[in-house]
């Protein structure tokens, strides 16, 4: 059985010969350092947010937004153990292809699910900073419909960045809440892109895909 995430689908969006090798072939691009800090960050948010749960609360970065107001946190702390564990997650599975997503949380608004996200930067935002994980969005959706929940058609990606250093040493991040439309008939589209290309040949290279690019000259 073939595993695919929805960053791998992303690799597929950014060159669809780098996601047959890699999820055919298992040839992977050069994996380069990757910084502790986010998942550092996203182990003490999960439980930052977690014990406001516990309260019945929603904690201050979301609680004043006026699309949350109405919302909860999802409490089914067993669900929610293994939605965001990375060997489990979220999967729905199709043609003997495995999608698998593991999401940091799940906000509810009377009988349906919105998916919140975190990302942690180094920078302040730009204008469309929120657009590059709107593939991700929108399988989360689609996970969460195949499972049998009703998802929003919005997700919430909430983004913390580094302010200040206070004089005690302590780091002050502020944080940005973005709202951003999903669907998950667009995450199903998707999926079915996928299994389209790891059931067929393999395709050809993005125009502008440098790993290509190498692997030509090299071998």
């Amino acid at each position: 059985m073939y595993k695919i995430s929805p960053s791998s689908i992303n690799l597929m969006l950014e060159c669809p010969r780098c996601f047959y090798l890699q999820i055919v072939k298992s040839i992977k691009r050069p994996e380069t350092p990757f910084p502790s800090l986010p998942n550092g960050m996203d182990k003490i948010l999960k439980e930052h947010f977690d014990r406001f749960m516990e309260k019945g609360l929603l904690p201050p970065e979301i609680r004043e937004n006026k699309g949350c107001k109405s919302c909860k946190l999802f409490s089914d702390k067993e669900k929610l153990k293994i939605w965001r564990n990375n060997k489990k997650g979220l999967e729905y599975e199709q043609d003997g292809i495995l999608l698998r997503g593991a999401i940091d949380n799940i906000l509810v608004k009377g009988k349906k699910l919105i998916v919140l996200d975190y990302k942690t930067r180094g920078f302040p935002l730009k204008e469309d900073t929120h657009k590059h994980y709107q593939a991700q969005m929108d399988l989360y959706n689609f996970l969460l419909k195949e499972n049998g929940y009703n998802p929003e058609d919005y997700s919430y990606l909430l983004f913390y960045y580094p302010n200040k250093v206070l004089e005690t040493g302590e780091v002050i991040f502020d944080t940005v809440l973005k709202k951003i439309k999903t669907s998950a008939e667009d995450g199903e589209r998707l999926f079915l892109k996928a299994i389209k290309i790891i059931k067929g040949e393999m395709p050809q290279s993005s125009e502008d895909c440098g790993f290509c690019g190498w692997r030509e000259k090299e071998f």
